[in-house]
């Protein structure tokens, strides 16, 4: 038994329609938790190492490194089911997508750091990171995962082509 039937199971027997309708987007959204902590995790080792000095940098690398893993997990297990197009085609849709998303995940850390002037030496450093935490890794990916939804269901991975192009035969 998969791990997703067993979850299935576990789900009161009134709401399993509603979870059943909804599948695409609670994948999509465990996806996103995933990723999450791969970009929390890629964003706070370069902040603490090498990239002490660019929280941007290190916010737009954790970004970028996330996306490759979202496009893997998304492709064969949120969206499965849908596409229909060639995959460089799709994975080319899918990074643009992304990169818009890459640039609403940061605006609301660079508001924080460059309009509210919330760094160093404006600001003590832990109310920095607090600042960045909350605008980047909270608000912006927020954000940016509603963008993404809507993005990769509309333009990336529509209703099946095949299907849809034998229904106008």
């Amino acid at each position: 038994m998969s791990l997703v039937q067993r979850g299935l199971d576990r789900v009161p027997q009134r709401y399993r329609a509603v979870v059943l309708q909804h599948q695409e987007l609670l994948k999509f959204a465990v996806v996103g938790a995933i990723t999450w902590f791969v970009d929390t995790g890629t964003v706070y080792a370069l902040k603490l190492t090498v990239l002490q000095d660019k929280p941007l940098t290190a916010r737009a690398l954790g970004v970028l490194i996330a996306t490759i893993v979202s496009y893997v997990l998304n492709r064969e297990w949120s969206f499965r089911a849908r596409g229909g197009r060639q995959r460089h085609h799709e994975a080319a849709l899918f990074f643009a997508v992304s990169a818009l998303a890459i640039v609403v995940t940061v605006v609301p850390q660079a508001v924080s750091l460059y309009v509210f002037d919330i760094r160093v030496p404006h600001v003590s450093a832990p109310t920095q990171a607090v600042a960045n935490f909350v605008s980047g890794q909270i608000l912006g990916v927020l954000l940016a995962m509603g963008f993404r939804f809507w993005a990769l269901r509309r333009f990336v991975f529509p209703e099946d082509l095949r299907e849809a192009e034998l229904e106008t035969l």
